[in-house]
């Protein structure tokens, strides 16, 4: 599935974001644990708990969930059942059945690890942050220095953006262990989630000397966006083209390769990976239109105007019709432009570049005061740009 790339800014949204996983250790299961004690059960309840757990690990669910279900028919309150089954029904995705279980579970065994962490798992994946957090908190009473549960306490304050609280559990981690991956990448997400890229950078790069050679791909295009939004993108190229080595396709490598060009006024260069993107998905019109500008900016029209046109092919696009605009404007064609441009700001008044680009053509055109009164209309709205505050000043003046 293709990411989706905010139109005007370019950025990649963080589902977007080519980062590294978020998750911490997978949600362990009772079948991971060799020493579950199954010693007072009847010898058939046993038996049949056994079998379960290691048809679970062999990932046969629906087998281990009937050995699970024959022993619920015998003793319906029965934990190793109840958190098998909830195990079961985890590994399948359907979180809400799985929390059921273990919620049954923990009404009759209320100090039970193993459903605590499978309930508080099933929260998270079902987006209720409080609620896994609230559940964890209850399993460290009972192990304070588990690190699988605290970088989770960690993530899930971090999804709820409580910088703080977030913050203080992973670095309580690295006290434990200060090479503990999972933290440091959590606080790379974290400082990058508050826009603090530097030092999200200063924790990817810290796991980047840790792992060395086996350094994961979305780690390098990590730090690569973090040098986007520095803008400084000369430094953010050499990870993306390590992270091309290692996948020829990758959309963000191939994006951020892009865009970096694109922001150090490279444009022959970022059409490059405009177009190695295009081979693979040619329905792609926010990345059409990223191409066309490229055209754009190298005077080539007529190549700008048929990816702006492909772009408008798959449905409307406002960027589309801009750049098809100020292509008008740069051949010339002032008429054919305004009406363009006017139409955009009808649809989106408080857009501040319509606005600008259409005052720039006005005074191309001779139409001084028109141009002034389009700038002036838009400051009335209460919106403050300096961009257009600038240039309403330099046309007054």
């Amino acid at each position: 599935m293709v990411p989706k790339v905010n139109e005007e800014t370019g950025q990649v949204t963080f589902d977007e974001q080519a980062v590294m996983p978020e998750d911490s250790f997978p949600a362990p299961v009772m079948a991971d644990n060799p020493g579950y004690d199954e010693e007072h059960e009847v010898s058939g309840v046993s038996e049949l708990s056994k079998k379960g757990y290691h048809l679970l690990k062999e990932n046969k669910i629906s087998d281990a969930m009937d050995c699970f279900g024959q022993i619920l028919v015998v003793d319906e309150n029965n934990n190793y059942a109840l958190v098998g089954m909830g195990d079961a029904a985890r590994k399948r995705g359907s979180f809400k059945d799985a929390a059921d279980y273990y919620r049954r579970c923990l009404n009759f065994h209320p100090g039970n690890n193993y459903a605590l962490f499978g309930l508080a798992d099933c929260y998270k994946a079902l987006n209720q942050y409080h609620k896994a957090i609230e559940i964890w908190e209850q399993y460290l009473i009972h192990d304070d220095k588990n690190i699988t549960v605290l970088t989770r306490v960690a993530d899930a304050y971090r999804k709820i953006r409580d910088f703080k609280h977030s913050k203080e559990v992973y670095l309580r981690v690295l006290e434990m262990d200060a090479r503990n991956p999972y933290a440091i990448i959590g606080l790379g997400h974290l400082h990058y989630d508050f826009k603090e890229y530097r030092d999200a950078l200063y924790y990817w790069e810290k796991m980047m000397e840790i792992s060395r050679e086996s350094v994961d791909i979305r780690m390098l295009t990590s730090i690569g966006n973090c040098h986007r939004k520095l803008k400084t993108f000369s430094e953010g190229v050499p990870y993306f083209e390590k992270a091309l080595e290692r996948d020829f396709y990758n959309f963000y490598a191939l994006f951020g390769l892009a865009d970096c060009y694109r922001g150090m006024n490279q444009q022959h260069r970022s059409l490059e990976y405009w177009n190695r993107i295009l081979e693979q998905d040619p329905r792609n019109k926010v990345i059409l239109t990223r191409a066309g500008d490229a055209y754009r900016v190298l005077n080539d029209f007529d190549k700008a105007i048929e990816y702006y046109q492909r772009a408008l092919n798959i449905e409307f696009d406002t960027y589309a019709v801009l750049g098809l605009a100020v292509v008008a404007k740069a051949q010339g064609k002032f008429t054919e432009a305004v009406e363009s441009l006017r139409r955009l700001i009808q649809q989106d008044p408080k857009n501040y570049r319509f606005h600008i680009e259409l005052a720039d053509c006005l005074v191309k055109k001779g139409d001084k005061r028109e141009a002034i009164e389009v700038l002036s209309e838009f400051q009335k709205q209460g919106v403050r740009n300096v961009f257009v505050s600038d240039l309403l000043e330099k046309l007054k003046s």
